[in-house]
């Protein structure tokens, strides 16, 4: 008995002897080796121990603080990481996000800082000139209630799509001008041209309705009379041309996508908005999108350019045709039959006002051709004739594209605020109303009552005696 237990007792510690031999070579090996992660991985408990060792060393180093002090830890882990000098914090470059770096063209003064000065006052005076313009048509429309036609609901449906335009669109169109990124990032770049194509239709469908108005007006035998109409029959109007310029502008949302890319010049992130439709939609309407978006330019050119100008001209030409048989027909009736002077100056009024309200259409019709023409002129110049640029020349030819844009919709409500004599003269009346200079002074007001009311009680003892009825003045 034993003598067994004496040969368990021995093995037991030749295995043991065996154990510990083989961590000694473990070690070994793991110190040899180059790597400092597989030494980590062989024998961590070392590594840690020597963490340990070294904390123990840096505690060793770190100046003692007497036991009941409140801030021992506190100077313990600022000697062990001290903050950088102020100076050094401002010097030593530090890696940011890419979505914080963006380019800054105004400071330091460059070559490139005096055109993105030239952008910024360009932009500034568009966006203040159609902010005031649009607000203040809208405004002058919803507030007086003389005005609710459906001639000015329409203008100043025009009017609230161009606010809608220049104070979405303008502010991030400029911001990626000058600091090559996008705001809202890839929201903004289906956001943006949806947009500016619904502002487009808008237009289009507005100029339609307006000279339908015209020629419908100048046509119709009987007169019509100058009254408010209703709001439901207003909305019912200008809900067509809203629907139909949403539904219109609907593909917009699907084709456009961000694009990032480093600047090699700068070795900033660079953010840009391109054309291709997602891969990840449905198929039925991925092929819808890329069919809209193979035949975009000729669909644009088709119903936002041509549609609105040969609608209005057509109905101009027919509006004179007409205005011109009417004046003939007038001049071969005889004398006898001649209208009182009365009804020759209320038709000469309605002429006048006639003759107003087309060149309205005609004047809406000029700017809108002139601001859109250029960008469908060098769209069809690309496409068709050859002419190789560069993405930089593409992208100047994109951005003056939607300058043109804001430029129409700032003009827009400038123009039809000088030739409407009846929206011009309700702006004038607001701002007048808003100045002190405008307002009547109070002792002025006073002294012409006081003075009417003296020169009426002077009249009646100065009256003529002529001009009394005959009285009997004898005495009884």
């Amino acid at each position: 008995m034993r003598s067994v237990l004496f040969a368990l007792i021995v093995f037991a510690g030749s295995v043991q002897a065996n154990k510990r031999a083989a961590e000694m070579k473990m070690s070994l090996e793991s110190s040899l080796s180059p790597s400092s992660s597989s030494s980590l991985e062989l024998n961590p408990s070392a590594a840690h121990r020597g963490d340990e060792e070294d904390a123990d060393a840096e505690d060793a180093r770190v100046p003692r603080v007497p036991r009941g002090s409140k801030h021992k830890q506190r100077e313990r882990d600022a000697h062990r990481h001290p903050r950088p000098h102020p100076d050094a914090f401002f010097t030593t470059p530090r890696a940011f996000n890419g979505s914080l770096r963006v380019h800054n063209p105004l400071h330091p003064l460059t070559e490139e800082s005096y055109s993105a000065y030239a952008v910024m006052l360009l932009a500034l005076i568009v966006f203040s000139a159609g902010i005031v313009g649009n607000l203040a048509l809208v405004c002058i429309v919803s507030h007086n209630y003389y005005l609710k036609s459906t001639w000015n609901c329409a203008l100043a449906s025009l009017a609230f799509w161009d606010f809608m335009l220049l104070f979405f669109c303008l502010p991030v169109v400029i911001f990626n001008e000058l600091t090559k990124r996008r705001l809202m990032g890839d929201l903004s770049c289906r956001i943006v041209p949806y947009v500016e194509v619904t502002s487009l239709g808008v237009t289009t469908f507005t100029l339609c309705a307006l000279s339908i108005d015209r020629f419908h007006a100048v046509t119709s035998v009987q007169p019509r009379l100058q009254q408010v109409e209703s709001c439901q029959s207003i909305l019912a109007k200008l809900s067509v041309i809203w629907v139909g310029s949403l539904v219109l502008a609907t593909p917009e949302l699907l084709m456009w996508r961000l694009e990032q890319e480093v600047s090699p010049r700068t070795g900033l992130p660079v953010d840009s908005c391109g054309q291709q439709p997602s891969v990840t939609l449905p198929e039925t309407l991925y092929s819808l999108v890329l069919t809209y978006h193979q035949a975009r330019m000729w669909w644009t050119f088709g119903c936002f350019f041509c549609l609105p100008l040969l609608f209005t001209g057509a109905c101009q030409l027919l509006t004179r045709h007409v205005t011109d048989e009417n004046a003939k027909s007038k001049a071969v009736r005889p004398s006898s039959m001649s209208s009182s002077s009365s009804s020759a100056s209320s038709s000469l009024k309605k002429q006048r006002r006639e003759r107003q309200l087309t060149r309205t259409v005609v004047a809406l019709a000029s700017i809108y051709a002139v601001c859109s023409l250029p960008e469908n002129v060098w769209n069809f110049v690309l496409a068709y004739a050859g002419v190789e640029v560069g993405v930089a020349t593409k992208a100047l030819l994109a951005l003056i594209g939607q300058f043109l844009l804001f430029v129409r919709a700032a003009a827009t409500p400038v123009l039809l605020l000088c030739i409407c004599r009846s929206l011009g003269q309700a702006f004038m009346d607001c701002c007048c109303c808003c100045c002190d200079e405008c307002l009547p002074d109070p002792s002025s007001s006073s002294m012409s009552s006081s003075t009417n009311l003296l020169y009426f009680s002077t009249s009646i003892f100065f009256i003529d005696p002529s001009l009394l009825p005959y009285r009997n003045t004898k005495k009884l």
